[in-house]
């Protein structure tokens, strides 16, 4: 392992090796007999799963701490907890109230003694080897903590209002950028999943300028830099690369080829992309070097790192980690071991499709990553649930979370390509787009009228 190896290709040099860098968040207290909740709540846990992380998966790079809670919190907003997943913002300060706080994150504020003193800590024990990510939650994600899913209205309804709120959250987004390059992280990681649930003009609205100003300002300190985004942002690359960020990571939503031939054109480093359920979690260590080599195989190895597509879920086999990791080191070995290998697949499971011709009241389908652990699915669950809260018993609503074998075979079968996605009635409605109340309530009620016409 070797950070130096990491900074060449974030300074666009060759290299002899691709580097590796596992997306590790609470997977590290699975390690280590640790909950979700024990190792980001409790400094001294939170270490040794880190430093148990280090030793088994030998990384070029990790993240100190993920969870895009952090903030959230701090700012007012209350957290629903979990034991296999970072917590979810369980209440919105500016649901209610419009009014745009002024209070920007101090070093005593939350959670932040403790993550601040786990930088410190890891930095000292191997930070000399290993480069650290810090990881901030990103402006347009933060917002949508504090409004909840109105935001996606007030984008249409109340542009101002929008780039304001906005505004005070980049405040925010460079006050932790500060306080994590003192503690002496090596890499800034703007994490913001709900980019990939817009279009590319709201993204040249309302993002790119945010944006471009937090990394303006990490590089002002000379530190590198990561747009992290979860979900399909293939329609958002482009303007994404406007930002100026030195990497830009996506997850299993984004053909790496595709992406590629567009941050190379502008000399921006890609991150990616294990599948963290198909093959992480469900997959074996074959799959796991056969999905890495694959990768080494199709791309060119300038301008690349590899890493998982997102946070590692909890219970991923350490085995199927340790392979990829094998992969990514000893690719010529790995390659001779499974060039025979072929995966079983998920698409053998039986799948009951239900008889959408007939159903007596519409059915709302929502395909999520984990509406528990991933932001912009838990957002896209959100206004189904407030949909069934408004029609009640007129409609039916349910999740299949892709963390669950069978609802990835449901996927399969129906063709289901992006995540998360909304289906009524088991057609496509939206895919990777959040829904606002007004038209998604549009919908519904087309579909009511439909069925009674039948």
């Amino acid at each position: 392992m070797s950070k130096e190896t990491l900074f060449q290709v974030l300074r666009h040099e060759k290299t002899d090796i691709v580097p590796w860098v596992p997306f590790v968040g609470v997977h590290a207290g699975k390690l280590i007999g640790y909950d979700a909740e024990e190792m980001l709540s409790d400094g001294n846990k939170l270490v040794e799963g880190l430093l148990e992380a280090n030793k088994l998966y030998a990384p070029d790079g990790l993240p100190v701490l993920f969870d895009l809670q952090v903030e959230a919190e701090i700012l007012g907003c209350e957290l629903a907890w979990a034991k296999e997943s970072p917590p979810s913002v369980k209440t919105h300060i500016l649901s209610e109230n419009l009014d745009i706080p002024d209070k920007i994150p101090q070093k005593n504020d939350g959670r932040l003694p403790m993550i601040l003193d786990v930088m410190l800590k890891i930095k000292n024990q191997i930070g000399e080897k290993v480069a650290l990510y810090g990881l901030i939650c990103g402006p347009f994600t933060l917002a949508s903590h504090l409004r909840g899913n109105d935001i996606f209205m007030d984008m249409y309804d109340d542009e101002e209002y929008v780039m304001n709120l906005l505004d005070y959250c980049v405040k925010v987004s460079k006050q932790m950028c500060e306080y994590y390059i003192e503690a002496g992280m090596d890499i800034i990681a703007v994490v913001d999943p709900l980019v990939s649930q817009i279009s590319p003009d709201s993204f040249e609205q309302f993002l790119l300028k945010p944006f471009k100003e937090i990394f303006d300002y990490v590089r002002s300190k000379n530190i590198f830099s990561s747009f992290f985004v979860c979900g399909n942002a293939t329609r958002n690359i482009e303007f994404m690369c406007h930002t100026n960020p030195d990497c830009i990571a996506v997850d299993e939503n984004v053909s790496m080829l595709a992406a590629k031939k567009i941050t190379d054109q502008y000399n921006v480093v890609l991150s990616g992309n294990i599948p963290l359920t198909t093959i992480m979690l469900h997959g074996n260590q074959q799959d796991n070097m056969k999905y890495v080599i694959d990768l080494l195989d199709n791309l060119t190895h300038e301008n690349l790192i590899i890493s998982p597509g997102c946070d590692m879920p909890f219970h991923i086999p350490f085995e199927n980690v340790i392979a990829a990791q094998q992969a990514v080191r000893e690719t010529d070995v790995v390659r001779e071991m499974i060039k025979n290998y072929q995966s079983i697949g998920l698409d053998s499971i039986e799948i009951i499709i239900p008889d959408y011709e007939n159903l007596k009241k519409p059915f709302i389908e929502v395909f999520t990553l984990d509406s528990d652990t991933c932001a912009a699915c838990t957002y896209m669950m959100d206004a189904a649930n407030v949909a069934k809260s408004q029609f009640g018993d007129k409609i039916d609503v349910i999740e299949y979370k892709y963390t669950i074998k069978e609802n990835i075979a449901r996927c399969i079968k129906m063709g289901v390509s992006n995540l998360p996605s909304i289906y009524i009635n088991g057609k496509l409605e939206y895919s990777s787009i959040i829904p606002n109340k007004e038209e998604l309530n549009g919908k519904i009620n087309a579909a009511i009228k439909s069925l009674k016409v039948l």
